[in-house]
Protein backbone atom coordinates (compact mmCIF):
# COMPACT_ATOMS: atom_id res chain seq x y z
CA UNK A 1 0.00 0.00 0.00
CA UNK A 2 2.62 2.35 0.73
CA UNK A 3 4.46 1.85 -2.24
CA UNK A 4 1.31 2.55 -3.97
CA UNK A 5 1.34 6.22 -2.18
CA UNK A 6 4.42 6.64 -3.35
CA UNK A 7 4.30 6.06 -6.92
CA UNK A 8 0.75 8.62 -6.75
CA UNK A 9 2.73 11.01 -5.05
CA UNK A 10 5.84 10.85 -7.22
CA UNK A 11 3.30 11.11 -10.61
CA UNK A 12 1.45 14.11 -9.04
CA UNK A 13 4.76 15.80 -8.63
CA UNK A 14 5.94 15.20 -11.34
CA UNK A 15 3.00 16.44 -13.28
CA UNK A 16 2.80 19.35 -11.09
CA UNK A 17 6.88 20.63 -12.19
CA UNK A 18 5.99 19.82 -15.67
CA UNK A 19 3.08 21.87 -15.50
CA UNK A 20 4.94 24.71 -13.92
CA UNK A 21 8.38 24.79 -16.30
CA UNK A 22 5.69 24.62 -19.12
CA UNK A 23 4.09 27.99 -17.97
CA UNK A 24 7.24 29.41 -17.50
CA UNK A 25 8.58 28.43 -21.05
CA UNK A 26 5.20 30.05 -22.31
CA UNK A 27 5.63 33.55 -20.86
CA UNK A 28 9.37 33.67 -22.28
CA UNK A 29 8.44 32.35 -25.58
CA UNK A 30 8.70 35.53 -27.99
CA UNK A 31 6.05 36.69 -29.94
CA UNK A 32 5.81 35.63 -33.83
CA UNK A 33 4.57 38.98 -34.24
CA UNK A 34 7.15 41.59 -35.92
CA UNK A 35 7.17 44.45 -33.73
CA UNK A 36 8.62 48.18 -34.08
CA UNK A 37 9.13 50.32 -30.92
CA UNK A 38 8.89 54.07 -31.97
CA UNK A 39 9.52 56.65 -29.48
CA UNK A 40 9.98 60.26 -28.79
CA UNK A 41 12.46 61.94 -26.34
CA UNK A 42 14.33 65.15 -25.26
CA UNK A 43 16.24 64.07 -21.97
CA UNK A 44 17.13 59.98 -22.76
CA UNK A 45 14.10 59.48 -19.97
CA UNK A 46 11.94 57.59 -22.66
CA UNK A 47 14.67 56.65 -25.18
CA UNK A 48 15.96 54.07 -21.90
CA UNK A 49 12.43 52.61 -21.49
CA UNK A 50 12.03 52.29 -25.42
CA UNK A 51 15.50 50.43 -25.12
CA UNK A 52 14.76 48.08 -22.86
CA UNK A 53 11.41 47.54 -24.46
CA UNK A 54 12.67 46.80 -27.57
CA UNK A 55 15.45 44.51 -26.42
CA UNK A 56 12.56 42.52 -24.63
CA UNK A 57 10.57 41.59 -27.53
CA UNK A 58 13.29 41.73 -29.97
CA UNK A 59 11.93 44.96 -31.85
CA UNK A 60 13.40 47.45 -34.15
CA UNK A 61 13.87 50.68 -32.30
CA UNK A 62 12.96 53.80 -34.33
CA UNK A 63 13.14 57.44 -32.80
CA UNK A 64 10.56 60.09 -33.85
CA UNK A 65 12.99 62.27 -34.66
CA UNK A 66 12.06 66.23 -34.99
CA UNK A 67 13.64 68.43 -37.73
CA UNK A 68 14.87 71.21 -34.63
CA UNK A 69 16.40 69.08 -31.80
CA UNK A 70 14.73 70.78 -28.65
CA UNK A 71 17.08 73.11 -26.39
CA UNK A 72 16.83 72.88 -22.94
CA UNK A 73 14.80 76.42 -23.32
CA UNK A 74 12.62 75.18 -25.93
CA UNK A 75 11.70 72.26 -22.66
CA UNK A 76 10.99 74.80 -20.26
CA UNK A 77 7.30 74.43 -19.31
CA UNK A 78 7.36 77.77 -16.99
CA UNK A 79 7.64 79.54 -19.50
CA UNK A 80 4.79 80.48 -21.80
CA UNK A 81 6.59 81.53 -24.75
CA UNK A 82 9.18 78.39 -24.81
CA UNK A 83 8.64 76.02 -28.15
CA UNK A 84 7.17 73.04 -25.84
CA UNK A 85 4.28 75.52 -24.22
CA UNK A 86 3.82 77.22 -27.64
CA UNK A 87 3.65 73.92 -29.24
CA UNK A 88 1.12 72.41 -26.59
CA UNK A 89 -1.21 75.60 -26.38
CA UNK A 90 -1.81 75.00 -29.90
CA UNK A 91 -3.98 71.64 -31.03
CA UNK A 92 -3.14 71.82 -34.30
CA UNK A 93 0.42 72.08 -34.31
CA UNK A 94 2.19 69.05 -35.82
CA UNK A 95 6.55 70.33 -35.89
CA UNK A 96 8.14 68.98 -38.56
CA UNK A 97 10.22 65.41 -38.10
CA UNK A 98 13.66 64.59 -40.08
CA UNK A 99 15.27 61.36 -39.73
CA UNK A 100 14.85 58.25 -41.77
CA UNK A 101 11.31 57.19 -43.45
CA UNK A 102 9.79 53.48 -42.27
CA UNK A 103 8.11 51.24 -43.90
CA UNK A 104 4.93 50.38 -41.33
CA UNK A 105 4.13 47.53 -43.66
CA UNK A 106 7.07 45.48 -42.09
CA UNK A 107 5.28 45.76 -38.63
CA UNK A 108 2.62 44.11 -36.80
CA UNK A 109 2.85 45.86 -33.71
CA UNK A 110 4.11 49.28 -32.79
CA UNK A 111 5.21 49.87 -29.23
CA UNK A 112 4.89 53.90 -29.08
CA UNK A 113 6.55 55.59 -26.36
CA UNK A 114 6.90 59.51 -25.38
CA UNK A 115 6.65 61.52 -22.38
CA UNK A 116 3.78 63.20 -21.29
CA UNK A 117 3.59 66.77 -21.54
CA UNK A 118 0.91 68.97 -20.68
CA UNK A 119 -1.34 65.57 -19.62
CA UNK A 120 -0.84 64.56 -23.47
CA UNK A 121 1.61 63.49 -25.55
CA UNK A 122 3.94 65.47 -27.62
CA UNK A 123 2.79 67.09 -30.60
CA UNK A 124 6.15 65.29 -32.39
CA UNK A 125 3.94 62.19 -31.58
CA UNK A 126 1.24 63.79 -33.51
CA UNK A 127 2.81 64.23 -36.66
CA UNK A 128 4.40 60.95 -36.42
CA UNK A 129 1.02 59.11 -36.16
CA UNK A 130 -0.38 60.98 -39.11
CA UNK A 131 2.75 60.61 -41.39
CA UNK A 132 2.07 57.07 -41.62
CA UNK A 133 -0.59 54.39 -42.42
CA UNK A 134 -1.64 52.36 -39.14
CA UNK A 135 -4.22 49.97 -40.96
CA UNK A 136 -3.83 46.89 -39.43
CA UNK A 137 -1.62 47.56 -36.84
CA UNK A 138 -1.36 47.57 -33.23
CA UNK A 139 -0.89 50.52 -31.46
CA UNK A 140 0.33 50.21 -27.67
CA UNK A 141 0.93 53.49 -26.17
CA UNK A 142 4.02 53.34 -23.27
CA UNK A 143 4.63 56.81 -21.82
CA UNK A 144 7.35 58.53 -18.77
CA UNK A 145 6.63 60.96 -17.02
CA UNK A 146 7.50 63.40 -13.64
CA UNK A 147 4.04 63.04 -12.49
CA UNK A 148 1.21 62.82 -14.42
CA UNK A 149 -0.71 59.70 -15.62
CA UNK A 150 -0.96 58.06 -18.96
CA UNK A 151 -4.75 58.12 -19.14
CA UNK A 152 -5.40 61.39 -20.33
CA UNK A 153 -3.17 61.45 -23.68
CA UNK A 154 -3.97 57.94 -24.49
CA UNK A 155 -8.03 59.15 -24.16
CA UNK A 156 -6.51 62.06 -26.59
CA UNK A 157 -5.02 59.38 -28.97
CA UNK A 158 -7.98 58.06 -29.43
CA UNK A 159 -10.29 60.38 -29.76
CA UNK A 160 -7.74 62.00 -32.41
CA UNK A 161 -7.25 58.53 -34.31
CA UNK A 162 -10.21 56.44 -33.81
CA UNK A 163 -9.47 54.11 -36.72
CA UNK A 164 -6.20 53.12 -35.21
CA UNK A 165 -6.10 49.95 -33.18
CA UNK A 166 -5.16 50.96 -29.79
CA UNK A 167 -4.45 48.99 -27.25
CA UNK A 168 -4.03 49.87 -23.02
CA UNK A 169 -1.08 52.08 -22.46
CA UNK A 170 0.83 51.80 -19.65
CA UNK A 171 3.16 54.57 -17.27
CA UNK A 172 6.46 53.45 -17.05
CA UNK A 173 8.23 55.08 -14.82
CA UNK A 174 9.84 51.89 -12.37
CA UNK A 175 12.47 50.63 -13.81
CA UNK A 176 13.74 49.56 -17.52
CA UNK A 177 13.05 45.61 -16.52
CA UNK A 178 9.58 46.14 -15.61
CA UNK A 179 9.05 48.10 -18.72
CA UNK A 180 10.51 45.29 -20.38
CA UNK A 181 8.74 42.52 -18.23
CA UNK A 182 5.51 44.36 -19.32
CA UNK A 183 5.89 44.84 -23.10
CA UNK A 184 7.16 40.80 -23.02
CA UNK A 185 3.89 40.03 -21.63
CA UNK A 186 1.54 42.61 -23.63
CA UNK A 187 3.00 40.94 -26.89
CA UNK A 188 3.19 37.39 -26.20
CA UNK A 189 -0.73 38.06 -25.49
CA UNK A 190 -1.23 39.90 -28.88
Amino acid sequence: MKQIILIIMSLLTFSCSSKAQKQTTDVDTQSDKKILVAYFSCTGTTERVADAIAQAVSGKLYRITPAAAYTSADLNWNNKASRSSVEMADETSRPALGGETLNLQDYDVVFLGYPIWWDLCPRPVNTFLEKYDFSGKTIIPFATSGGSSITGSVKQLRKLYPKIEWQAGRLCNGSAKQAGDWAKQVANAE
